[in-house]
């Protein structure tokens, strides 16, 4: 028994002398101010992770057309796994190969949340301690191989294939025409990565970093010529979120916020733009995250060079930092809780909808039961609805909540309706994003195959199913 007391103690100090060698390697390493490649980019993410096991976690989402992975990095207090209560927020780069700014503004982003928890800096404890952050380095690591270096040229904003995977994302305004469900299977690689990404993490604000242009852009990306379509740009029933949320990237930046003329680019008033305002496009990802997934995002054009000079790169980090950590912030917009049935389960697939917020593909409860609404300071009434139980419409008063780092949290408690069958309200459809909860009350891992295509028609916003 001593012996074996003794050995393990022994393995304790090995272990506790290995984590503090990689602890110093890094502390005293830098991250250099220049383009890794993809090779490079993998091993700074293990290393990060095997040098900080307590607040990393590194896992990839799939592979590119030519197998190579790709890559994330989670940062968190719990970064293994999701913790209720605690929001999930992400960053993705280099969907365009040759737009390469993000790749290098996303691994110091990492580099300074790290830093900045080991030194116990109150802003990455903060963030570190309320949020699960993921970061995509490169979502199109082919195209970053075949990069020309040229500000404007396009070699290499494409994938393997030659595809642009900005057109590639199934398009609820193109479903409205063809009234058919989207085949992911015909994606591409990267494509079906993440939305099979989507799929597992119940995320709640997210941002594509661009170049080529210096402005936040937000959905829609694309119209079918309807109601959304207001002066000219496609509006969403969340637009004062996403106005705001572009806001807070412009005026967080050292200059975006002045609308900076490009080269060959028109200003943009504030440094923001509707999407179809400044040019329509089909299959867009921050369309996509939005309508199917309940994850507002941001397109960030983060540069007026697709591929600048390294001299360049200190400085344009300098302009972005804040930016970037300011609207993680954001992810504690609004109000966050859970529904419970009658018995008091938390219960998925609840259907949680709030007065003048229409959605193409209305926001339900996730398998932890849980919703997440980022909404702006101000009285809410929400309608609750769930099968076999009572709707409950309830007024809540939201604060201002990235300050403190948390939404406000309000669960919804259900009653159940008559055991009268006939008076109980069909059940709603399940989300893209969830699949029904098991009689026994457990969740499964979430799929879509099989799920029709959710599409608002006429003012009712009804779904289809078909």
């Amino acid at each position: 028994m001593i012996s074996c007391f003794l050995l393990l103690q022994e393995e304790a100090t090995v272990m506790s002398s290995i984590f503090l060698l990689f602890f110093i390697l890094y502390q005293t390493s830098s991250l250099e101010f220049r383009y890794h490649d993809n090779g490079e980019i993998e091993q700074y993410l293990l290393h990060i992770n095997v040098a900080n096991p307590d607040i990393t976690h590194v896992y990839s989402i799939g592979q590119s057309v030519r197998g190579q992975e790709l890559w994330v990095l989670v940062l968190g207090f719990c970064p293994g796994h999701h913790v209720v209560g605690v929001p999930e927020f992400k960053y993705v780069a280099n969907m365009h190969g040759n737009e390469v700014l993000g790749r290098v503004l996303l691994l110091q982003l990492i580099d300074d949340l790290v830093r900045g928890y080991r030194d116990n800096e109150t802003w990455a404890q903060q963030l570190l301690n309320s949020t699960r952050i993921h970061i995509l380095p490169t979502m199109n690591p082919d195209g970053f191989d075949d990069a020309d270096t040229h500000c404007q040229y396009t070699q290499g904003r494409f994938n393997h294939n030659g595809i642009d995977l900005n057109r590639n994302f199934p398009d609820a305004f193109d479903g409205l025409h063809k009234q058919q469900q989207p085949d992911e299977q015909k994606r591409e690689a990267e494509v079906r990565a993440v939305i099979g990404w989507l799929k597992t993490e119940s995320f709640v604000l997210s941002a594509n970093l661009h170049g080529g242009a210096l402005v936040a852009s937000y959905p829609y990306d694309n119209s079918n010529g309807g109601f959304e379509l207001v002066g000219g740009a496609s509006i969403t029933p969340d637009n004062d979120v996403f106005v705001h949320l572009a806001k807070v990237y412009s005026y967080s930046h050292t200059s975006m916020h002045r609308g900076d003329r490009c080269y060959g680019s028109r200003p943009f008033v504030e440094g923001i733009t509707n999407g179809y305002q400044w040019y329509p496009l089909t299959g867009g990802m921050q369309d996509y995250n939005y309508v199917w997934a309940q994850c507002l995002e941001l397109t960030l054009e983060v540069s007026c060079c697709k591929f600048p000079s390294v001299t360049e790169l200190p400085e344009l980090w300098r302009e972005n930092r804040n930016s970037l950590i300011t609207f993680i912030q954001q992810v504690h917009l609004g109000v966050k809780g859970r529904v419970f049935d009658s018995s008091g389960v938390a219960v998925q697939n609840a259907l949680v909808e709030v007065k003048g917020r229409q959605n193409l593909c209305p926001f339900r409860t996730d398998r932890h039961g849980e919703y997440y609404r980022l909404l702006l300071p101000g009285n809410y009434s929400f309608t609750v609805s769930y099968p076999g139980h009572n709707v409950l419409t309830e007024i809540l008063r939201i604060p201002y909540g990235p300050d403190l780092y948390s939404a406000v949290t309000h669960d919804f408690l259900l009653q159940r309706i008559s055991t009268d069958t006939s008076l109980a309200p069909a059940g709603p459809a399940p989300s893209y994003n969830y699949t029904p909860v098991h009689p026994d009350g457990g969740g499964a891992r979430p799929h879509w195959a099989g799920l029709a295509v959710c599409i608002c028609l006429v003012t009712g916003l009804q779904c289809l199913i078909g």
